[in-house]
């Protein structure tokens, strides 16, 4: 998508089931696009609109719930549609994070066995992918496919790798893989497509807790290089924050 494209486009409030409004500011990951729905999320958080039940972020829109006793489709989705307008005609930079989490990686080895392909797929070698990896300014863009689990994002555009042709069975919980310029860190053990470059002890989704997906859309995230022995020492601790620092930041 052209820049040229993503200025004319306009955001959309869109219909969505029985009791919700959906708006969106594009079809593809383009950054502006992802910005202008973080800075919606956080006005409707910050300000949230009458009769509304839920919101939910997502990669380029904002699906809010609401309570029709309390308001109507047709005046939330002006509302809303009047914020997102305003939004996306000023500033596209995307808001200042709340938080910032700090999280411990052992990459490559067993802990990221594709880090080595992802590293010549990007033209580096692999001591050079994790220090971008690690420098990287990434956020959580949105949570979702599985309870907890985060896309996290934007690595810089030579991280734009496509998605492996075939499935891998199985990475373990804490697996972080990539493709497409985000990452994502798993909470459970599962299949993906995606390449594994490292592991955190680190734990996404956390049943039983008072708190149990702790990471929140807009969370600044940064990795900081571990040994292999000692993600596993954290993981023997019991500890679901393997070691992880959370920095408030507002």
């Amino acid at each position: 998508m052209s820049l040229e494209t993503i200025q004319n486009t306009e955001p959309q409030a869109l219909w969505a089931g029985m009791d919700g409004v959906l708006l969106r500011f594009g079809l593809t990951p383009e950054p502006e696009a992802m910005a202008a729905a973080q800075r919606l999320a956080a006005d409707t958080e910050n300000h949230t609109p009458d009769g509304v039940i839920e919101i939910a972020p997502g990669l380029v829109s904002v699906l809010l719930r609401f309570d029709p006793a309390k308001t109507t489709r047709t005046a939330l989705a002006k509302e809303l549609l009047a914020r997102a307008q305003h939004i996306w005609q000023h500033a596209q930079d995307r808001p200042e994070p709340a938080r910032r989490w700090t999280i411990p990686v052992a990459f490559g080895a067993e802990y990221g066995p594709q880090l080595e392909e992802v590293a010549q797929i990007v033209g580096c070698r692999p001591e050079e992918a994790i220090r971008r990896i690690c420098k990287a300014d990434l956020r959580v863009l949105v949570i979702g496919f599985a309870p907890g689990q985060p896309y996290i994002g934007l690595l810089p555009e030579e991280w734009n790798l496509p998605r492996q042709s075939s499935l891998t069975p199985g990475v373990p919980a804490g697996a972080i893989v990539t493709a497409v310029r985000q990452i994502v860190m798993f909470g459970a053990e599962s299949t993906t497509g995606w390449r594994q470059v490292g592991r955190t002890a680190f734990r996404s989704f956390r049943p039983g807790q008072d708190t149990p997906m702790p990471l929140r859309a807009g969370d600044a995230i940064r990795y900081v290089q571990a040994s292999g022995p000692e993600i596993e020492a954290l993981e023997r601790t019991g500890d679901l924050s393997g070691g992880a620092k959370l920095q408030v930041l507002r």
